[in-house]
């Protein structure tokens, strides 16, 4: 039986900089997770993370979100969340207002159906990610959430760029 190749977070050496080295461990973190929600929408509600994804940005504006703006807020371009959204759209999940100030402006909001089925998935995935994370005691969760927290603050300072 051939072992499975380890990833290269797991063949770095240790003369490898730290900062790499964790860097790749958060990347392959991440990785794994967003991989077992992919796999548990896909199996208990037959959708897809970038679905799901676009229902809770606008399950966070119940006014609505322009198409450029649900793009830019999921990092995706705007064809796609034109695709995702004529999907959503078919199942009675969203809907469409031309904006009265702009009519070229198209709003997407949810509807009173996708308000539930989202509430329903939202509820079962926040148990999957509680779950996810049970490896960890509450005090070593918050100590992770605080120390990316400090990470984030410096990424984020003009500073933090070469």
């Amino acid at each position: 039986m051939v072992s499975p190749k380890p990833d290269l977070e797991t063949r770095l050496a240790e003369d490898h900089h730290q900062a790499i080295k964790l860097w790749l461990r958060l990347l392959t973190c991440t990785n794994l997770i967003t991989a077992e929600i992919r796999t548990r929408l896909r199996e208990n509600f037959e959708t897809t993370l970038p679905r799901f994804d676009l229902l809770a940005q606008l399950e966070r504006h119940p006014e609505g979100l322009r198409m450029g703006e649900l793009s830019q807020r999921m990092m995706v371009t705007t064809g796609n969340v034109t695709g995702i959204t004529d999907q959503l759209e078919a199942e009675g999940l969203v809907r469409r207002e031309v904006d009265p100030q702009d009519r070229r402006s198209i709003t997407v909001k949810l509807t009173p159906k996708g308000q539930q089925v989202f509430a329903e998935m939202a509820r079962i995935h926040e148990g999957w990610v509680i779950e996810l994370f049970s490896g960890l005691s509450a005090a070593e969760k918050d100590s992770l959430y605080a120390l990316l927290g400090k990470l984030k603050k410096h990424l984020n300072h003009k500073e933090a760029r070469p």
